[in-house]
């Protein structure tokens, strides 16, 4: 059987180099032909846990290939795939469908034997039936029949997500097309209730609905944790417990500075607009997108008042610029909010990211970018953290309390111990939880066995910090579970 993707973003380029590790030969098409020069030598555009091994493998092995020659590429093909993006249209936040319809009139002119057309890029309600009529108008003699196969990939955990996934869902309602999305998908040897057969509108439907929720419960914790810290209460205790309940669940509880990424903002927008535009308004997901963005400029607020109220003049390390650890994605980051604030007020910002590079650069002009975290942390004042990644769960605290000028740390990820940074001459601001002030003595010099209970302190607190992830087996889920009972 032989896959054409079109489009070679995020979700096109994942899900044909997954299909070609399946043994099908796969084509993925781009219109940009410096992208497809890129791809053929390796240059992987985007960054993705294990991407660039697997596309290497099957290239090598002849069952990808990537071109701009979408005419041959489809009229060869048994199964075409739309992964277009669908951004926002500015103001209204529906969808723009011109790259969606755009690639179905090219597809319509290119089939030739029966092929199934499957949207893969996330689309509003009615789509599948709409390119439909655009493919059976341009070209009515044409033998196809349409799928919606919504994808579910978080980015950092994609290939995992697409080689173990929860569900897929095909929408269909033609039976050679359930035959050839059965087929695909075949290798997964995924369990009955696992691939779920439907109609368009709910395939549509179902991944919309998906991200909204995920994006609402993120909304609800971050509003939760401003009244912890204003209660006296603690949001990872509060969160705990409520993940024990099996109706809620630990996952998406974890405080943060706002949801960001290619996904969740653009969907709940398109999500909302699709209720307005059908009469049924969805004040939930219309609430949980204004929270997001009240979010970003509370965490404005949350470090300017950790400076005592004003940042002017401040040299602050900023830790970690993408939307999320384990992507470059700097898509509705907070970080494209934050620092730029920050900068206004007069403060002299220095970043460290492991991978965000040419694009953060232009995108947030006047930051003094560094190679390691020490580097930016080296004379600061104070340092904000608004990326969860692991290396700077591992940092020496001892260490760097001597590197900085000032001890103000506001933690917008909650990745250190309270208990832990009490010990040390930090003044420790997080999220949902009482600001830290230390108790040692400013000429404090922490004695040998002093310096390994810390040490040891650190790296048990980057263990159970460690957010949740949907991933883990339920041994590894139990295991853990004992390991924060401890806390």
């Amino acid at each position: 059987m032989n896959i054409t993707i079109i489009g070679t973003g995020y979700v096109g380029l994942v899900s044909g180099t997954c299909f070609s590790d399946f043994g099908f030969p796969v084509t993925c098409v781009d219109i940009d032909q410096s992208k497809i020069t890129r791809l053929n030598a390796l240059d992987i555009p985007i960054y993705e846990p294990g991407l660039k091994e697997l596309v290497a493998k099957n290239l090598n092995e002849g069952r990808l290939s990537f071109t701009t020659d979408m005419a041959s590429a489809v009229s060869t093909a048994d199964v075409v795939f739309i992964a277009v993006g669908t951004p926002s249209e500015p103001g209204t936040g529906a969808v723009d469908m011109s790259w969606v319809d755009g690639a179905a009139e090219t597809i319509a002119g290119a089939l030739q034997d029966f092929t199934v057309v499957v949207t893969k890029s996330t689309v509003p309600v009615g789509t599948a039936r709409r390119l439909a009529a655009i493919i059976s108008k341009a070209n009515p003699d044409a033998d196809f029949a349409m799928a919606s196969n919504p994808e579910f990939l978080r980015e950092g955990s994609a290939i995992e997500d697409f080689f173990a996934p929860d569900r897929v869902v095909v929408g269909v309602e033609d039976a050679r097309a359930a035959k050839y999305l059965r087929a695909l998908y075949a290798p997964l040897k995924l369990e009955a209730d696992k691939i779920m057969f439907t109609g368009f509108e709910t395939a549509e439907m179902i991944k919309y609905a998906a991200n909204a929720y995920l994006a609402t419960r993120i909304g609800f914790v971050n509003e939760l944790a401003n009244l912890c810290e204003k209660a006296d209460a603690d949001i990872t205790l509060v969160t705990r417990a409520m993940g024990t309940d099996q109706r809620i669940g630990p996952h998406f509880l974890q405080p943060g500075p706002a949801f960001g990424g290619s996904c969740f903002p653009k969907d709940t927008r398109a999500f909302a607009a699709a209720g307005r535009a059908y009469g049924a308004e969805l004040q939930v997901v219309e609430a949980t997108i204004a929270s997001n963005e009240i979010r970003k400029h509370e965490m404005v607020d949350k470090i300017r008042d950790a400076f005592g109220g004003s940042v002017e003049g401040k040299r602050v390390a900023v830790l970690g610029i993408s939307f999320k650890a384990n992507t470059d994605d700097l898509r509705e980051a907070a970080s494209l909010t934050i620092i730029p604030q920050l900068q206004a007020e007069g403060a002299e910002v220095l970043a460290h990211d492991p991978l965000a590079g040419r694009e953060a650069r232009e995108r947030l002009p006047d930051v003094t970018w560094c190679t390691n975290p020490e580097f930016a942390l080296n004379d600061a004042d104070g340092v904000v953290i608004l990326t969860e990644w692991d290396q700077f769960r591992q940092l020496d605290m001892l260490n760097v309390s001597k590197l900085m000028r000032g001890k103000v740390i506001v933690d917008l990820r909650n990745i250190f111990n309270p208990v832990e940074m009490r010990k040390l001459p930090f003044e420790y601001h997080s999220l949902g939880r009482q600001p830290v002030v230390p108790e040692v003595d400013p000429n404090w010099l922490p004695t040998a066995n002093e310096v390994a209970d810390i040490l040891q302190m650190h790296r048990n607190s980057s263990i159970r910090t460690t957010p949740w992830r949907g991933e883990r087996r339920q041994g590894e889920r139990r295991q853990s579970e004992r390991k924060a009972s401890n806390f």
